[in-house]
């Protein structure tokens, strides 16, 4: 058994001696979207620290706390607040957590984010589903040593955002009449916010969105076999006439009144699960 191998077991060992429930949807919550557990009626939480093998969240607007319970009348496990690779983590510590949900049961991942907007129609507190990544800005996850017991070498990424999930939830979006776009996420490092340079060069390649999330976890989920939905929360612009600067403050201010719609959508998705 590899080291990896070997670790994500003592992981979901310790994970499974504390938990009797099983749950097949995993949700990772982002910045300033934590208070989404809030309506999850917890079973059992740990701290990120108190987890074998687990890095620990050291960003503002992450709880840092892997939790149980249910959620639209489903079993769900929640990581309140995730991982990124401007922390200092790898790609391989990242993808971590994702890896150690799929052991324990889960099909399907439902990912939140905060966002810079790109697209020129989108506004403050918009929600865009996540259809499409670009992901040359980032280290992939999967390099190194391929564990075959977990996936292929080389997998598809044609399609790494489930379209009857994206339906699932433009239908539930126009029944409770909450605006939705859909657009590609572009994936970068951080911790810089993008030059206006920077953000011509995504519009220019094809991306609706920027963040410094996510597109790990995905490629991890996709590699493993799982499903995935993603949105993101657009709490920032970056193609902008004036000349203000955007704070991290700010991106938490903005997804937080962002935050009842998403907590909405994710919620009646989970019921249709």
């Amino acid at each position: 058994m590899s080291t990896v191998m070997q670790q994500l077991k003592e992981t979901t060992d310790f994970i499974k001696s504390k938990v009797t429930g099983e749950a097949s949807i995993g949700i990772i919550l982002g910045s300033g979207l934590g208070n989404l557990a809030n309506e999850i009626v917890i079973e059992f939480e740990i701290a990120y620290n108190d987890i074998p093998h687990f890095p620990v969240s050291t960003v503002e607007g992450h709880k840092g706390k892997f939790m149980f319970g249910e959620l639209g009348g489903k079993k769900v496990w929640v990581m309140g607040g995730r991982f990124h690779f401007y922390e200092g983590y790898t790609a391989q510590q990242v993808a971590y957590p994702v890896r150690v949900m799929r052991m324990l049961g889960v099909d399907t991942l439902l990912l939140s984010n905060a966002a810079g907007g790109v697209n020129q129609a989108f506004k403050v507190g918009d929600l865009m589903i996540i259809n499409d990544h670009i992901s040359f800005f980032i280290v992939n996850p999967l390099l190194g040593k391929n564990e075959d017991a977990i996936g292929t070498r080389f997998p598809d990424m044609s399609e790494p955002y489930d379209k009857n999930l994206i339906n699932k939830v433009i239908s539930i979006a126009a029944k409770n009449e909450i605006a939705v776009h859909q657009g590609v996420y572009t994936g970068v490092t951080g911790p810089t916010f993008e030059t206006r340079a920077e953000y011509k060069l995504i519009k220019a390649l094809g991306g609706d969105a920027v963040g410094m999330s996510t597109v790990q976890e995905t490629i991890t989920a996709v590699h493993s076999g799982m499903k995935v939905f993603a949105m993101s929360v657009i709490t920032d612009l970056g193609i902008r006439e004036e000349e203000n600067v955007i704070t991290h403050a700010e991106v938490l201010e903005a997804a937080h009144n962002a935050e009842p719609k998403l907590t909405l959508l994710f919620t009646e998705l989970i019921k249709t699960l």
